[in-house]
Order: C-alpha cells, then sequence, then structure tokens
C-alpha cells in the first residue's frame, strides 16, 4: 500500500517465504542472513530451523533503507533474538500505533518480533516471519506484547488500523 512505510511494504513481498522442511535450510532465508550477517545479527547465523524472526525484521528494514546500524540496532544484543528488539528504535504508545510498528512479544521459552498491520479486540495482527515456519500474517494476543517500537527519527505513518474481518487468520499461541 502506497501509505505504508517502505519496509512494511518490503516485508510484504516477502509473504510465503517458508523454511525448507527437515535438513535443508531455505536459499532465501539464509541469503537474507548472509547479506545483514553478523555486524547485523550478531551471531553466525546458519539454519533455517534457528527461530528467524528477527533475521525477517531485520531484512525487511533493512530493504526499506533503514540503516540499522545508525539506528542503534548495535547495541543490541543480538538481533537476531526477538526480544533485543523491545529496545531497539523509539518507543510507540498502543495509541500511536501504525501499520510497520515493530512489535515485541513473549512466549515461552524465547519472544517473537513482527510488524504491525492492524488489530482486533483481542489481537494485533502481525506479519512476521517464523510464523508457522513462514511469512505470513498471523494474530496475537495483545496481552503478550511487550514493546512497540518505530525507527528512531523517521515519521510514523498512520494510526491503529481496526480489523473486522478475522475469518482465516490464524491465532498463533507459539512462534518456536
Amino acid at each position: 500500500m502506497k501509505n505504508e512505510p517502505a519496509w512494511l511494504r518490503a516485508a510484504r513481498a516477502r509473504i510465503g517465504v517458508r523454511e525448507t522442511p527437515g535438513t535443508g535450510n531455505s536459499p532465501i532465508i539464509m541469503g537474507w542472513a548472509k547479506r545483514l550477517g553478523v555486524k547485523v545479527l550478531g551471531i553466525a547465523y546458519n539454519a533455517d530451523s534457528v527461530p528467524w524472526c528477527g533475521v525477517f525484521v531485520a531484512e525487511a528494514l533493512t530493504a526499506g533503507g533503514i540503516d540499522l546500524a545508525a539506528e542503534g540496532l548495535h547495541r543490541m544484543r543480538i538481533a537476531v533474538r526477538a526480544k533485543a528488539w523491545a529496545d531497539w528504535g523509539s518507543a510507540l504508545r498502543p495509541d500511536r500505533v501504525a501499520p510497520g510498528a515493530v512489535l515485541v512479544f513473549d512466549r515461552a521459552g524465547g519472544g517473537h518480533v513482527g510488524f504491525y498491520v492492524g488489530e482486533d479486540d483481542r489481537h494485533y495482527h502481525v506479519l512476521g516471519g517464523n510464523q508457522s515456519d513462514a511469512v505470513n500474517v498471523m494474530r496475537l494476543a495483545k496481552d503478550r506484547c511487550i514493546a512497540i517500537r518505530w525507527p528512531r527519527g523517521e515519521p510514523v505513518i498512520g494510526a491503529p488500523v481496526r480489523m473486522t474481518a478475522v475469518a482465516g487468520v490464524s491465532v498463533s499461541r507459539n512462534e518456536a
């Protein structure tokens, strides 16, 4: 959509990318990790069986023109870890959330990170990677959200988006 930030358009273009089942690796996901490298991700990422939601967010932001090094990513412990995104960029209040905001969630055994595309009464609609092993939109409970972030210095485009149709949009309970 035209009035969305470039990084959200880049994320939408990646819908449908899936990890490779079994011992193989998706050349697309591994290509993202290689382009981003240790300097951005914080570790040598070597298998799509390792949670890759942080890789997806970093890839989409970079493709959308956000310089993650200048944006303070270097201060993150490890960008591949979802919860590390909770301190990145600038905080947004829930009433200021807009499409493209980075949402960070808690989950048993770790966290999850993805992009806000809308919300219903109890869930954020999240465009993310490693959601059922693919890039897609899923609903995640609002009470699991621990941070709403936006690239520092970038104007917030838009406002909260109320989703009235939820049919076909799965509720995620564990993004591992």
